[in-house]
């Protein structure tokens, strides 16, 4: 997702700015490294209503950079990097054609809760392949959102089928339509983000594991912030612009961070010692598969480069692991131990750390 800096036009939705989020660190970090890092999976929202899920979630679309797309392409294809490009895009540089660049906002894609499976994946129509014998493909939702964020708010309301197509897309990079012997695919690379309610039902434990990382968000308590986020918010609503102004320069500041990082990440490396103690903290935990393992180390590299580091800490691992863990342990029914908190004290054993109260 590189690209350069612009101011947003006057003319488009004015969105809260991300900068101006007061609280909710674990949620605002988790998405900053899924922007960097697209491979790390995605992010679960799980939390208390009204605590500004939906609303950082906006913010952080209207926050990054326009990309370079192919011209009227329907999936968002790059027109320089052949792994996010459509078939046809591919086929025309083959043949050596010129491919017209237009530049747009990063796609921000909300996924109604009623949708049906052809709304979210596309639909061939048959007739027209059978009797013309071209692919006649009407694009979905995760086509609109190649390149972008899709946003699935309620997703433990969602049926269990459509969420496992969304994280085998989100996990493949590829959405691929099968009907009546004709098969379609387009690339759909996307951060899956995903928020819901635990008073309304959990995730199956195998769907939830496919969630790169986990952030659970908490009704802020301390009256003053309370006070601060009503004013913020009263301020937003009663004159947008001027409240964008404030801010603006804050919102560059971070987007260039951003495709700072996303360039740097493909340096920063992780100590073998670090690496070994990440797996051992998965194993001491009983984590199932090799997810958390993975996961883990593409989140702790994404941090780095957030900073501006080539080299991996434990003090990144600290900081990223219970994100990326807390959801992937068996719930004991009889527990009332918080999974962040055991996670935090398998990685104060395992690294030698003094624990902070």
């Amino acid at each position: 997702m590189t690209a350069t800096l612009e101011a947003p036009p006057k003319n488009r939705r004015l969105v809260f700015p991300f900068t101006a989020i007061v609280g909710q660190e674990q949620m605002k970090l988790a998405l900053l490294l899924n922007v960097i890092d697209p491979k790390i999976g995605g992010v679960m929202i799980m939390g208390d209503r009204g605590t500004g899920k939906s609303t950082t979630i906006r913010a952080l679309a209207d926050l990054l950079p326009e990309i370079e797309v192919a011209e009227n392409d329907p999936y968002n294809s790059s027109a320089t990097d052949f792994e996010l490009m459509g078939d046809e895009v591919k086929e025309k540089i083959q043949n050596g054609e010129q491919v017209a660049i237009a530049r747009k906002k990063v796609p921000m894609v909300d996924l109604p809760l009623g949708a049906t499976e052809d709304r979210v994946c596309g639909t061939i129509d048959i007739e027209k392949a059978l009797s013309e014998g071209v692919k006649a493909f009407e694009p979905g939702l995760l086509a609109k959102a190649n390149r972008g964020i899709l946003y699935v708010d309620e997703v433990n309301l969602l049926d269990d089928h459509l969420v496992d197509v969304l994280l085998d897309s989100a996990a493949s990079g590829w959405n691929t339509v099968e009907r009546e012997g004709i098969s379609i695919r387009h690339p759909a690379r996307f951060v899956l983000v995903g928020s819901g309610n635990p008073e309304e039902g959990e995730l199956r434990p195998q769907l939830l594991d496919r969630f790169g990382m986990h952030a659970e968000i908490r009704t802020v308590k301390e009256p003053d912030l309370r006070v601060q986020i009503v004013e913020q918010r009263a301020e937003f609503d009663r004159n947008p612009q001027e409240f964008l102004a404030q801010y603006q320069e804050k919102q560059e500041e971070l987007q260039r961070k951003l495709v700072d990082a996303q360039n740097l990440l493909p340096q920063v490396t992780i100590d073998y010692d670090i690496r070994v103690k990440i797996s051992e903290i998965c194993a001491e935990l009983d984590v199932d598969g090799l997810r958390g393992d993975i996961v883990t180390n593409r989140a702790a590299k994404a941090i780095a480069a957030f900073e501006s580091r080539t080299e991996v800490t434990v003090d990144d691992i600290r900081r990223v692991m219970p994100l990326c863990l807390r959801h992937r342990l068996r719930k004991d029914p009889l527990e009332t131990i918080d999974s962040g908190y055991k996670v935090e004290k398998s990685i104060n054993r395992v690294f030698g750390l003094e624990v902070t109260e």
